[in-house]
């Protein structure tokens, strides 16, 4: 047995902080957490305030349910570019991620979506994928190609779910398509999460997604309709049933920081930060692909060549942290967007996402500043 204690650090898990706190993993879980010098001898000890300063915290690892690359490689290139990817993402705190794959033809995604089953057989920290697209609409087409876009047919939504055995955790839907109610639920059965998103629906639209069984929001507020005061859209729908969940970008450039604040506030608790990462996170500006769609990235603003729409970020999840923070996001609500909601929302709560007995030990350690000074997968040091 293999045991490693983490002390003296702010522990920030399941929306509490606790001061000069400390948590002990024992072969790859959390065997028990406390405060003060309560901790007994291990084979590992970790002062965190010594290796990352004054005010170090200790959170969860982050969990990304919506992210395309990084580091140079995309997540629909294979193996090698998903595993090239992820070790970026890993470095800044995300422990654990699916998938997201960019619409493609069916036979392209049912491929890529049985390589991301296969590797959630071998790679732990893979989660399994989410669909974002092909049932999206065209007239919210964002970083995808309108031309493989297309209503959801049931034979199709089957072939793409039975694909990943059981690996797909999530399918983003627009409801308003033919078919899509019925695809939301026909996903839901399934055992994967359903989403709307890249949608023209409006609130009562929304609404009747989430009574067939829908429980996210794909990137509140990008490629759907916005709020007005006599027609609140999609976002003011999930903001008002507590069975959804909102993701959000908080690079400040999906999102306006006032925005960012203004998600946690109408629906606190039920934020997930994603980064809809695209290849250029943690690399240069330039030309990119993103699927079928040509991207030019600009001071790590990404966007399409074709419309100039925004084509997924450069975000990495402790940024993402830091943005919120900023904004006006209370620390712990924050950390509990990162951790605990998204690992709710695709079934892992009760594997993943807080630092309590007898979870998976996935853990970051940050400075005062939220820098990631080192990540623990599974009790294991990763950075």
């Amino acid at each position: 047995m293999t045991a490693t204690v983490i002390h003296s650090a702010r522990i920030v898990s399941h929306g509490v902080e606790t001061d000069d706190a400390w948590v002990r993993f024992e072969d790859g879980v959390i065997a028990e957490t406390g405060t003060g010098t309560t901790w007994t001898a291990a084979d590992v000890v970790v002062d965190a305030a010594e290796l990352a300063g004054p005010g170090a915290v200790l959170a969860p690892g982050f969990i990304d349910i919506h992210g395309h690359g990084g580091a140079g490689a995309s997540y629909d290139d294979g193996a090698e570019a998903i595993r090239t990817a992820r070790a970026l993402h890993r470095a800044h705190g995300t422990t654990r991620a699916v998938v997201s794959l960019v619409t493609a033809s069916l036979d392209d995604l049912t491929r890529r979506i049985a390589e991301i089953a296969d590797l959630t057989r071998t790679d732990a920290d893979i989660l399994g994928s989410h669909l974002e697209g092909p049932f999206l609409d065209p007239g919210h087409q964002g970083a995808h190609e309108p031309t493989l876009l297309q209503a959801p047919d049931a034979a199709d939504v089957r072939r793409l779910l039975d694909a990943g055995g059981g690996t797909v955790r999530q399918v983003t839907i627009a409801p308003e398509l033919p078919g899509g109610l019925e695809a939301i639920r026909q996903t839901v059965a399934a055992g994967a999460a359903a989403a709307i998103g890249h949608t023209d629906a409006d609130a009562e639209i929304a609404a009747a997604a989430f009574d067939a069984g829908a429980t996210i929001l794909t990137h509140a507020f990008n490629a759907m309709r916005g709020i007005h005061h006599r027609a609140p859209g999609p976002v003011l729908a999930a903001a008002a049933d507590r069975r959804v969940v909102l993701e959000a970008i908080a690079d400040n450039v999906h999102l306006d920081p006032h925005v960012i604040k203004l998600v946690f506030d109408v629906a606190p608790d039920r934020v997930a930060l994603v980064t809809d990462a695209m290849a250029a996170a943690g690399s240069a500006d330039g030309r990119y692909d993103l699927g079928a769609v040509k991207v030019t990235v600009t001071d790590g603003i990404a966007r399409t060549d074709a419309t100039g729409s925004i084509a997924g970020s450069t975000l990495t999840q402790d940024a993402a942290l830091r943005n919120a923070v900023q904004a006006g996001v209370p620390l712990a609500a924050a950390v509990r967007a990162l951790t605990e909601t998204p690992a709710s929302v695709i079934g892992e709560g009760e594997r993943l996402g807080r630092l309590e007995h007898g979870l998976l030990a996935d853990a970051v350690l940050l400075d005062a500043r939220l820098h990631v000074r080192r990540v623990w997968v599974g009790g294991r040091p990763a950075v």
